[in-house]
C-alpha cells in the first residue's frame, strides 16, 4: 500500500515517527517575523561575545575556544591567563541590572555540566585553576567582567 503524503493541519508540522506513522509536533511553525527576531537576537549575542572577548584580551586573557556546546549546555568563551582557565558566560541586555539577573540556577547547572564535559576531553586543564566568570553588557557601556561569578558544580 503506498504511503499517504504529509497530512496538513493549519499551524502545525507533521513528522514521520520511527514506526512510519505521521505524528503532529506540539509546537507550531515559526512565522517569518519570529524567524527574523530570532536571527536578530542571535546576531546580538554573537556581537556581545566578540565584544566580551576583546575586553578580556585587553586584560591579558588568551582565547582557547568560543561557543562550546557539550553535555546539554554551552560555554560562550573559554579563556586562559597564566595558570587559570576561565569559562565565561556572556549576557547582554538593555541594562546591566537585567544582564546580571539573567544567569539563573538552571543556566548555572547547564553551564557546569558543559564545563565538566570540556575538562574531561581536555586533560591538560586538570592541572590548572578553573573558574566560572561572567561578562555583562548593558546598553552602550563597556563590558563588566565579574571574576568567579558562580561556583562550577561538581568540580
Amino acid at each position: 500500500m503506498p504511503r499517504a503524503s504529509s497530512p496538513t493541519k493549519p499551524g502545525s508540522r507533521a513528522a514521520r515517527s520511527t514506526t512510519g506513522r505521521w505524528c503532529w509536533r506540539a509546537r507550531p511553525m515559526r512565522t517569518p517575523e519570529a524567524t527574523r527576531r530570532r536571527a536578530a537576537t542571535e546576531r546580538r549575542g554573537r556581537r556581545a561575545e566578540w565584544l566580551a572577548l576583546a575586553a578580556l584580551m585587553l586584560k591579558g586573557y588568551r582565547p582557547l575556544a568560543m561557543r562550546v556546546a557539550a553535555a546539554g549546555g554551552e560555554i560562550d568563551l573559554i579563556v586562559r591567563r597564566g595558570d587559570t582557565i576561565a569559562f565565561v558566560e556572556v549576557k547582554a541586555r538593555a541594562t546591566l541590572v537585567e544582564a546580571q539577573g539573567a544567569i539563573g540556577r538552571v543556566k548555572r547547572q547547564r553551564f557546569s555540566r558543559a564545563v565538566r564535559a570540556w575538562v574531561s576531553r581536555n586533560p591538560f586543564a586538570a592541572a590548572l585553576t578553573l573558574r566560572a566568570d561572567a561578562v555583562f553588557i548593558g546598553g552602550r557601556g563597556w563590558p563588566v567582567h565579574l571574576v568567579d561569578a558562580f561556583p562550577i558544580e561538581g568540580l
